[in-house]
């Protein structure tokens, strides 16, 4: 539902890139409302670890803007009624989310707004242009912790699991009660949630877009890549449960449960679940080559 045509940039329609009075204005006024929305979603970041990259997202997004700048010369500039009808929608979810104290509805209603006002003021052309930078600031919206507990029960005790499955083929004698590993003669491990995998899964996801967007054509190869995620970080938590166990049986277990050995170990896992997804690109390049 097109209402009108860009007049400022050579014409109706014409392509363009320099920001009008108008969108000036528009961006300084959505920047003040939305502001309060960023400054709560930054306490979810600051106290829950799994979304500690939540200050990285925005910088990813305008680097990925900036990166494709000079495509905007060439795109025809309009407006459209439905991003009006986005943007209104979207402040009114917004303001609802922000009465209630829910900030991952304020979170969306933040990028529908900054969806909805690109449609509005530059049209369709420019919407498709910028898809990626707009769709990835979602990830700076955290998923309810009340949707995640599940999620982190389950994962913890499939990686109890497989932790003593694979400890028990090595040779070393473990027993499992629920999530605590038993140790011989009388140490205990708990898998607490960090080393469930989930915190793995919410960080390398947007990594795996990202690159799976960049670097990746077809978009078979970009899901296989994001899907990757999944068996990358229950593979790096399961070995990060056995280095543990291995480390207490041979150190003891508050040496290897504490202090920043046991953080390097996380740290360690991370990096390689992130060495691991430039390996599946490599590899699917290699054996599954674009036509």
């Amino acid at each position: 539902m097109t209402i009108g045509s860009d007049v400022g940039l050579g014409g109706g329609g014409a392509p363009g890139s320099a920001l009008r009075p108008l969108e000036i204005a528009v961006a300084v006024l959505l920047g003040l409302a939305l502001a309060p929305a960023l400054l709560e979603l930054s306490r979810a970041w600051s106290s829950r670890p799994e979304y500690a990259h939540g200050y990285l997202i925005p910088l990813v997004s305008l680097w990925a803007l900036l990166r494709e700048r000079r495509r905007f010369a060439r795109l025809p500039v309009a407006t459209s009624g439905w991003g009006l009808a986005l943007l209104a929608a979207s402040l009114g979810l917004y303001a609802f989310a922000t009465a209630a104290g829910v900030a991952e509805l304020a979170g969306l209603g933040l990028v529908g707004a900054i969806a909805g006002a690109v449609l509005w003021l530059r049209g369709p052309a420019w919407l498709r242009a910028l898809t990626f930078p707009i769709a990835f600031l979602l990830f700076l919206v955290p998923v309810p912790e009340s949707w995640l507990a599940p999620v982190v029960v389950e994962l913890r005790l499939f990686v109890t699991k497989a932790a003593t499955g694979l400890l028990h083929a090595i040779g070393v004698p473990v027993a499992r009660e629920g999530n605590v590993l038993l140790l011989p003669g009388g140490g205990e491990l708990f898998v607490a949630d960090a080393c469930s995998g989930v915190t793995s899964l919410v960080t390398l996801t947007p990594l795996a877009v990202m690159l799976a967007w960049f670097t990746e054509q077809r978009l078979a190869r970009r899901i296989v890549l994001v899907l990757a995620v999944v068996p990358i970080a229950l593979g790096g938590n399961l070995l990060r449960v056995v280095a543990t166990v291995l480390a207490a049986r041979r150190f003891g277990v508050e040496a290897a449960t504490e202090g920043s050995a046991h953080e390097s170990l996380g740290l360690l896992a991370y990096v390689l679940g992130c060495l691991a997804l430039l390996g599946v690109g490599a590899a699917m390049r290699r054996l599954w080559p674009a036509r």
